[in-house]
């Protein structure tokens, strides 16, 4: 599993993120603290604090999944 903080700068790059990670096979959480939501899911992302970063817990250990990513990585 890998871990990373990710920011949204609107909700057209939220769109943009979960066409990325829907690419690829595998879980992938976001959230803080003990509330997490579906990544690949836009309802799920937008009922989350998007003011501030978020975590990406990762449960692949692709590595592409970071490059394709690297927009969003703070």
């Amino acid at each position: 599993m890998q871990k990373v903080n990710i920011q949204f700068r609107d909700i057209d790059s939220v769109r943009a993120f979960v066409n990325i990670i829907n690419r690829f096979d595998g879980e992938f959480d976001l959230g803080r603290g003990n509330r997490l939501v579906d990544a690949k899911s836009i309802i799920g992302i937008c009922s989350c604090d998007l003011s501030r970063p978020v975590e990406l817990l990762i449960h692949s250990d692709d590595r592409r999944i970071l490059d394709a990513l690297q927009g969003y990585i703070v």
